[in-house]
């Protein structure tokens, strides 16, 4: 069997034997409707390590599931469950402030 192989700019590129498997949304798996902003844990799942709300390709999800799931996680983050700064830039005391020059 033959593989099919495409060649670009002198170089040979072999396709890949597997293709990458499509993300299912775990929200339409579960069949549910609405996204629990309390649930901090599970909504922590699709922050990324710097706080940031991880895009449709990374995590999966459906678009329908992606705005309530956005929408959930900015709720989290008004009412404190969720960080809106990842924990290694925050700092526990202000930087001191330069002196003036009189």
């Amino acid at each position: 069997m033959a593989e099919a192989t495409r060649e670009i700019k002198g170089k040979k590129w072999v396709k890949s034997k597997y293709a990458p498997r499509r993300k299912v949304c775990t929200f339409c798996k579960e069949k549910s409707k609405t996204i629990d902003y309390k649930d901090a844990a599970k909504l922590r799942s699709y922050i990324s390590d710097r706080s940031k709300i991880d895009p449709r390709r990374r995590t999966g999800t459906c678009a329908k599931h992606q705005r309530l799931l956005a929408t959930a996680i900015k709720r989290a983050r008004a009412i404190a469950l969720l960080p809106f700064v990842p924990s290694f830039e925050r700092q526990t005391e202000a930087p001191p402030r330069p002196r003036e020059k009189a």
